[in-house]
């Protein structure tokens, strides 16, 4: 197949583009978590900005493969010319940052920025190093290789890269060094990738050109190929929406279920992905029916992590599956990069439909049980031998699928199932629930009756209750989350995922009393409260994140309010389905746009007080909780002023996080942890809250302390303060804590 004089030994050969192509995988996926912390600080934590990195991913990967596969045509040393120039090109933007542009302040949906934004700043490095798989393979097809007849392996070999990279930026490489060393440690990885590419190239430099082959591939199995990646990819998208979306928009969280998606492309490529794949197609149908029914119940804080956990588990078992199932139908050598063009283009197509597509079309995230129905129809389950008896009569089978879904909507409409949390499935919708369980097992290998009874069994579990909040108006959806307004009892309460974001009564006597976590008595609470005595008549007073405006109902006659908020929906839902604002500051100043920008556009020295409130459901954005974000607040405060920073999470101990910004910026600062006296229950008015209240002045926040019981910060020289180019979560996440690994 080529000269042999100019190819090194077998075993030099292949480490030569096993070390290339993982070198070059390790790259590209390094870079994706490397530049979303890069650009939180621009437009924020939104779940959406992930998804809208991982479209704009998915297609320069497109852009690289369609590329590789036409330059293969070409002979090795004109490939090998062409590609080390390009190399070349793309270096003159190293190293890796961001281009100085900002959103448009107020925009909704900035989803075209930010696309623009990474195809300026990282898209010459990432549509280089997203051709090496594909064509290095290509090249190793045409070597003197006792493997080159089934390069494959190597795509294996990708993928096992990427799956490193993944692992190792969370837990290696962001607890260790700063965004300025990981930038230029990123880069000497590309320059040293050009090196090994070239030796790979020099390898096969006088390979005869490929044999084209003469019946091309048909556009059926191309179009089978593309629907078989496009799932597991809106299924990465649509599982990563909920976790970051619940816990906190990071890098960390980012990558687990990216990383599961990968691990399973190195599994199904490997020696043993036959064996494997036939495990998971057959466990496939059962992981639905356990864990994927659940996709429209609306977890409550006591099971969110629970379900996902679940949720990761099921994408990995689908992803392996299909994933498994291309790698059956891979074609010969000669069609390898054809092949792993239409597997781009399904991972495109899953992302713009989780990107683009769903949050312009839905107002909750159907696009996750849309996608696990698609593959309920396409996974090539077999019948269970014991159940190939059963359903042998279509009328009477599709006969009983209708009675199971009429069954299904009495049920959840006629027992009063709850549809904002999934309650109610027991009593007589749980006979139903079971009943469409067993039916659906018996229906396995049946693609259309499984996915029939699929359906059922997704809409009793939530499903029917989700649409009947859309249908009432009741969500509400961004490019920064997905919001849900519900009248429960005598109050109005605005859910964000599974986080109560506000609640207002809908008695009149009691509408402008502040409750949930800005009761008076809370930590903001008694500060807002005491804000004529604290900062006299005319008090300068802010807050970041508007939420049902409840902050507002501290306001005093004199005082001069500014409210800064990210989300014009959030404005829009404040003034249109909660009356704080119209009763108590019909005048407020609201400032749209992240508010690490709007504040620090503010006149220096002005506040009295700025409270931080800005969570996104259950995540704190990571970038405003650093020390340059400190600074920011810093400036806009008067000398003596008080900055209030929200910490109570389910999930992360942010204490010590802020005992260590304090400490290094030269802020006094004390915590009230407030607990209602009475029992929490459904309708309740107020909630438990951790409050920080910080000031450069000890008179200041002696007189704080002498509104209620505060107590200093307990610091951990386990947590060092969080710069925007140096931050973990791992030591302040409480499982890691009550694990013992982090003190």
């Amino acid at each position: 197949m080529t000269g042999a004089a100019a190819v090194p030994a077998t075993g030099l050969l292949r480490l030569r583009f096993v070390a290339a192509i993982l070198l070059g995988s390790f790259l590209l996926f390094l870079v994706q978590p490397l530049f979303g912390r890069l650009v939180l600080p621009v437009l924020g934590g939104s779940p959406q900005v992930w998804n809208t990195a991982m479209l704009f991913y998915q297609s320069a990967l497109l852009g690289g493969y369609l590329y590789a596969d036409r330059v293969s045509r070409l002979s090795p040393r004109l490939q090998l010319g062409l590609h080390l120039a390009l190399f070349a090109v793309a270096a003159l933007s190293l190293p890796i940052g961001i281009a100085g542009w900002y959103p448009p302040a107020g925009s909704a949906a900035p989803t075209l920025w930010l696309i623009g934004l990474l195809a300026v700043s990282v898209g010459p490095v990432f549509f280089v190093v997203s051709a090496q798989s594909p064509l290095l393979q290509a090249w190793f097809a045409r070597s003197n290789d006792p493997r080159a007849a089934n390069p494959y392996f190597l795509y294996a070999a990708s993928n096992l890269g990427s799956f490193a990279a993944l692992l190792a930026y969370p837990l290696l490489v962001e607890p260790w060094l700063g965004l300025a060393d990981q930038r230029w440690l990123w880069s000497a990885g590309f320059v040293a990738l050009a090196l090994l590419t070239g030796l790979a190239g020099l390898a096969v430099r006088d390979a005869v050109p490929a044999p084209r082959v003469e019946q091309a591939t048909s556009w059926g199995k191309r179009a089978r190929w593309t629907l078989l990646a496009a799932l597991p990819s809106g299924l990465l998208l649509s599982t990563t929406t909920h976790l970051t979306t619940d816990i906190m928009a990071m890098p960390l969280l980012w990558v687990v279920p990216l990383a599961l998606y990968l691990l399973s492309f190195v599994l199904a490529f490997s020696n043993a992905g036959p064996a494997i794949t036939r495990a998971t197609v057959a466990m496939t149908p059962v992981a639905l029916l356990l864990g994927g029914s659940w996709a429209c119940f609306q977890a409550g804080a006591e099971v969110g992590t629970t379900f996902a956990v679940v949720g990761l588990a099921l994408l990995f078992i689908v992803a392996l599956a299909l994933h498994g199932t291309l790698a059956a139908e891979r074609p010969p050598a000669e069609q390898l990069t054809d092949f792993y063009v239409w597997l781009s283009v399904g991972g495109a197509l899953g992302g713009v439909f989780c990107a683009l597509v769903a949050p312009l079309v839905f107002d909750w995230p159907y696009e996750h049980p849309l996608l696990l129905l698609a593959v309920a129809a396409v996974v090539p389950a077999a019948v269970p031998r014991l159940l190939r008896p059963l359903w042998q009569r279509p009328v009477v089978a599709w006969l009983l699928v209708v009675a199971v879904f009429a069954a299904s909507a009495i049920g959840a409409f006629g027992l009063g199932a709850e549809p904002i949390s999934g309650r109610g499935a027991t009593g007589s919708l749980g006979i139903i629930v079971i009943v469409i369980y067993l039916a659906a097992i018996t229906a396995i290998g049946r693609p259309a009756m499984f996915t029939a009874l699929f359906a059922a069994l997704v809409l009793t579990l939530g499903g029917w209750g989700q649409l009947k909040l859309s249908a009432a108006g009741a969500h509400h959806r961004s490019f920064f989350g997905v919001y849900t307004v519900k009248d429960i009892g005598p109050s109005r309460f605005l859910m964000h995922g599974t986080t109560l974001h506000g609640q207002q009564a809908l008695v009149p006597a009691l509408a402008t009393l502040p409750m949930t976590y800005y009761a008076p008595q809370s930590g903001v609470g008694l500060v807002f409260g005491a804000a004529p005595a604290l900062f006299g008549p005319r008090a300068q007073m802010a807050f970041i994140g508007l939420g049902t405006g409840t902050l507002s109902c501290y306001r005093r006659p004199g005082q001069n309010w500014t409210a800064f908020e990210i989300d014009p929906v959030i404005v829009d839902l404040a003034r249109a389905r909660f009356s704080y604002l119209a009763k108590c500051a019909p005048d407020l100043n609201i400032v749209l746009g992240d508010a690490r920008l709007t504040v620090a556009a503010q006149p220096a020295a002005r506040l009295d007080a700025l409270a931080v409130d800005a969570f996104s459901s259950d995540a704190i954005p990571l970038h405003l909780l650093t020390r340059e974000a400190f600074r920011v607040y810093g400036g806009a405060l008067k000398p003596d002023g008080v900055l209030l920073v929200h910490i109570s999470n389910r999930f992360l101990d942010l204490e010590p996080v802020i005992a260590a910004i304090a400490a290094a910026e030269g802020w006094q600062a004390v915590l009230r942890d407030y607990s209602p006296a009475a029992p929490q229950r459904r309708g309740q008015m107020f909630s438990k809250s951790s409050w920080v209240a910080l000031s450069r002045s000890p008179a200041r926040l002696a007189q704080v302390q002498g509104l209620g019981a505060w107590r200093p910060l307990v610091p951990r020289t386990s947590v060092p303060a969080w710069r925007d180019d140096f931050a973990s979560v791992l030591p302040v996440m409480r499982p890691l804590e009550r694990a013992g690994l982090y003190r």
